[in-house]
């Protein structure tokens, strides 16, 4: 009987290019050295300013809790202004994600200018957008509102088309090979591929945007940033611990409860 001929198979991985590792590591290096020389930052100077860091700390300890009733009205405002803008930027994020997805939408002349336009949302910061509806609808939290609302919609568009153009197509076929319209293969083929992805992305949104209408009444979108800029202005540093520990343990419960929500949506 012949022997068959035995096949050597080089299990051993392959070398890593260290050479290409190691340009890797000198241009990143230049590039920290580079923005840090370019931005006049140093560990000499964080070393400096560490001193004023523990005075400051120092000033806000103990917090002054009797403050604490006069933020909770504005907190509320705060996260209705969150709740409201969510959910209008949501709204908002349903036809644009559909127009930005190129297998629903076909046409390249439709889907190229919505995803620039969206782009050109996203690169808006919500502290730029809240001041700019300050100055055309006045102090309050209508502007802080309307500026969650773009910023919800950018952020929910985004991620909602992105996660469209993974979808199992063979619903799409199969309605469509039954006469179905566009209006009906949304409904039936594609809504229920992507409603579970898409609450956990409005559920997402909400988290930050807690945070942003945190910070939003320091141009005058009301909410709790009023507080922050007024303690902070008059150096009132132990109140303004009482309203960082007040917002980080809302952000903390809403975290929370959105995970939990998420976990059953997915």
């Amino acid at each position: 009987m012949n022997a068959k001929p035995t096949v050597q198979v080089n299990d051993r991985p392959k070398a890593p290019n260290r050479l290409k590792h190691i340009l890797t590591a000198v241009i990143l290096l230049l590039l920290l050295w580079g923005s840090a020389v370019q931005t006049e930052s140093s560990l000499g100077e964080l070393a400096s300013g560490l001193p004023n860091m523990l005075d400051l700390l120092r000033e806000m300890f103990p917090p002054r809790w009797t403050y604490f009733n006069n933020i909770v009205e504005a907190m509320l405002e705060t996260i209705r202004m969150a709740l409201v803008g969510t959910t209008l930027g949501a709204i908002a994020a349903i036809p644009v994600a559909l127009l930005c997805a190129s297998n629903l939408t076909r046409t390249g002349w439709i889907y190229y200018p919505v995803r620039f336009l969206l782009n050109l949302v996203r690169t808006i910061p919500d502290l730029l957008l809240a001041a700019l509806f300050v100055a055309i609808f006045g102090l309050g939290p209508l502007p802080g509102i309307f500026a969650l609302a773009v910023f919800s919609m950018g952020l929910i568009a985004k991620l909602t088309y992105e996660a469209l153009e993974t979808i199992d197509h063979g619903p799409l076929e199969a309605m469509t090979a039954a006469g179905a319209n566009s209006l009906q293969r949304i409904i039936f083929a594609v809504i229920p591929q992507i409603q579970a992805h898409f609450a956990s992305y409005v559920l997402y949104t909400f988290e930050i945007n807690v945070r942003a209408a945190a910070i939003l009444g320091l141009v005058g979108a009301g909410g709790i940033g009023h507080y922050y800029e007024v303690t902070l202005g008059f150096l009132e540093y132990d109140k303004t611990c009482v309203i960082i520990i007040f917002t980080l343990a809302i952000v903390l419960l809403i975290d929370y409860m959105s995970m939990k929500l998420r976990e059953k949506l997915l």
